[in-house]
C-alpha cells in the first residue's frame, strides 16, 4: 500500500502509478520489458513470451502476449498457466491495494482490447473461461467470474454510481458507492453487449441474453434478456 500512495518526485509517483515498487530495480525491468513489447513478428512474440512473466507477482508457465499492452502494477496479479492476453489490452491492479487480489486462473482467453480494472477491492477470473473482445471488468467492490465462463464482446461488469448530493461539492469528487460484487457461478454464457452492474450475482449454468442490462441475481441454470433483464427460459 506504501507505494500506491507514493508522494514525492514526479518518478515516484510514475512508478507508484504503473510499477507498484518504487524500487529502481522493478523500474528498469518495466521500462526494458515494455520498450520490446510492441516489436511485431514471431520475434516480438517470443521477446513477450520470455519477458513479461517476470512483471508478475505470480506467473505459469506456456503464456502468451499480444503487442501494445497497458499494465499497471503487474507485481500485484496472479496469472495461471497458458493464460493468453491478446492485442492492445489494459490490465490495472492498483485499486487492489498490493493485496494480490487480481487473478486470471489457467487456460483463460483475455480477447483483445479489453479492459480489466480494479478500482478497489479484487478482481477474479476462474479457469478456462473466454472473455470476448472490447469487454471491460470495472470492479469497484469486487468482481469474480467462475470457472468455464463464456463471455462474448463488448460487455460491461462491474462499477457503481457517483454520489449525487447537493450542495455536497462536484459529483466526481463525492465519491463512489455501489451494492456489492458482481459474481458469476460456473459454466455461465453471457451473449453480447451485456452489462451485469453491480450487487449482481449469477447462479451456475445460467444464461444472460446478448444486450441484456442485468440489475439483480439470476437463479442457476436460467436464460434471461431485456432490459431491465427478466427470466426468459430454463435450461433442460
Amino acid at each position: 500500500m506504501a507505494a500506491l500512495s507514493a508522494k514525492g518526485s514526479a518518478l515516484a509517483k510514475y512508478q507508484a502509478f504503473f510499477v507498484g515498487d518504487t524500487k529502481p530495480g522493478r523500474l528498469l525491468h518495466y521500462e526494458l520489458v515494455m520498450m520490446v513489447a510492441g516489436v511485431r513478428g514471431a520475434l516480438g512474440y517470443a521477446l513477450r513470451k520470455k519477458l513479461y512473466p517476470g512483471l508478475f507477482g505470480k506467473a505459469g508457465g506456456g503464456m502468451n502476449f499480444g503487442r501494445d499492452l497497458s499494465l499497471r502494477c503487474p507485481m500485484f496479479m496472479s496469472l495461471g498457466d497458458r493464460v493468453m492476453i491478446d492485442d492492445n489490452c489494459a490490465l490495472d491492479a492498483r485499486g487492489t491495494g498490493g493485496t494480490g487480489a487480481f487473478e486470471i486462473g489457467n487456460d483463460t482467453l483475455i480477447a483483445r482490447d479489453c479492459i480489466l480494472v480494479a478500482k478497489q477491492g479484487y478482481l477474479k477470473i476462474g479457469r478456462n473461461c473466454s472473455i470476448g473482445s472490447q469487454t471491460t471488468l470495472s470492479a469497484v467492490s469486487g468482481i469474480e467470474i467462475g470457472d468455464h465462463a463464456i463471455i462474448a464482446g463488448q460487455c460491461y461488469f462491474g462499477g457503481g454510481r457517483y454520489k449525487t448530493a447537493l450542495g455536497a461539492g462536484p459529483m466526481v469528487e463525492q465519491g463512489l458507492v455501489t451494492k456489492g460484487p458482481v459474481v458469476l457461478g460456473n459454466d455461465v454464457w453471457v451473449g453480447a453487449g451485456v452489462r451485469v452492474l453491480d450487487g449482481v450475482r449469477v447462479g451456475d449454468g445460467a444464461i444472460l441474453g446478448a444486450g441484456a442490462v442485468v440489475t439483480s441475481d439470476v437463479a442457476e441454470n436460467t436464460i434471461v434478456g431485456g432490459c431491465p433483464a427478466r427470466p426468459i427460459g430454463q435450461r433442460s
